[in-house]
């Protein structure tokens, strides 16, 4: 019973069947296949805008080649303190981008507080060419403590890009979970919202290996392929990375996995709210809880998996799934209250 990630849950087989079906015959390669394309096609008319894409294998790249195009070297990244950009990355954006500086910002529950990040920007330029040039705001969107950005909260962010002149990228690895959680549109949550690139997460949620970087902001595209192949993430092959993103979110596939996630998290919740304290609000697939050291133990003896968050002994990170089955969230409800009582 596994609930330490989903990056753990296995492939849907609606994506799965998708790559077998790719399989058949010879498709151009290096992203001219048919199947690309299409995914194209299908972003532009979600997002209903006007939008490049770039399939990928990995969120690191999206994110990593998303700040290339929008950062110089001499510039810097403000992100959240605990954003995977920062913390989970092995300097990747700082290697992609030549030596760009990512700044850390702090904020309760894993989102940056915008009046800190507004007083920080307002008073930079003090030292000239001495300090780095603020060039891109990233945010997490479900970020590292599960939590999401209101549509209010993405306008202010747009309003202090806007008023520093910065690109706003959102790290998309649960993009899905959000959209569903706030209930709002794809569009509503990007570009509308002042957001210029979005790393759109598939693989947490259902495919094998397929992310996608998502640019907006026409002029934040330049040599955009020529970056990917420079970085070793143009695949030959890419029908087979296209044909999982097209299966993802055809007939809104996407979507419906994320509900199921987001719903089991719920359910969790729901049930255990009274007994046991929850450390952030518990707004997608991810809930943070604490509990005393020994019945961590206990469940862990039961077959539980899952996290202890780092710098804790008491804090557990349960990451919902769409593939988490309804059952074993109620065994692990019923072994947490039981320990407790």
């Amino acid at each position: 019973m596994n609930f330490r990630s989903d990056n753990e849950a296995p492939i849907n087989t609606t994506i799965l069947n998708a790559i077998i079906k790719a399989n058949q015959g010879f498709e151009e390669s290096y992203g001219y296949d048919t199947y690309s394309d299409h995914f194209t096609a299908q972003c532009q008319q979600l997002f209903q805008c006007w939008c490049e894409v770039l399939p990928l294998v990995t969120g690191t790249a999206a994110n990593s080649i998303g700040m290339t195009l929008a950062c110089p070297p001499y510039g810097s990244i403000l992100c959240h303190e605990q954003a995977h950009l920062n913390a989970d990355e092995c300097g990747a954006p700082e290697f992609f981008t030549g030596g760009a500086k990512l700044i850390s910002m702090p904020g309760d529950h894993g989102k940056i507080d915008l009046d800190f990040l507004e007083n920080y920007l307002s008073h930079t330029g003090a030292h000239g060419e001495h300090e780095s040039l603020p060039s891109v705001i990233s945010i997490t969107q479900c970020t590292e403590a599960g939590t999401l950005y209101t549509l209010k909260e993405l306008k202010q962010l747009n309003e202090i890009k806007q008023k520093y002149n910065l690109s706003l990228h959102m790290d998309g690895a649960r993009f899905a979970n959000a959209v569903v959680g706030l209930g709002c549109s794809a569009a509503e949550m990007t570009w509308q919202t002042g957001i210029d690139m979005l790393s759109f997460g598939a693989t947490k949620n259902g495919a094998m290996m397929a992310e996608a970087l998502i640019i907006f902001n026409p002029h934040l595209t330049k040599q955009i392929k020529r970056l990917r192949k420079r970085s070793g993430h143009l695949i030959s092959k890419m029908r087979f990375v296209s044909s999982q993103l097209n299966a993802y979110v055809n007939n809104d596939l996407w979507l419906e996995l994320a509900q199921h996630a987001n719903l089991m998290a719920q359910k969790f919740f729901q049930a255990t709210q009274s007994t046991i304290t929850f450390v952030h609000p518990v707004e997608a697939n991810e809930v943070f809880c604490q509990l005393p050291v020994k019945v961590i133990d206990k469940i862990r003896e039961e077959g539980f998996k899952f996290h202890v968050w780092p710098g804790s002994n008491d804090i557990i990170r349960l990451v919902f799934s769409h593939a988490t089955a309804e059952a074993d969230v109620a065994k692990l409800t019923q072994s947490v209250l039981s320990q407790l009582n």
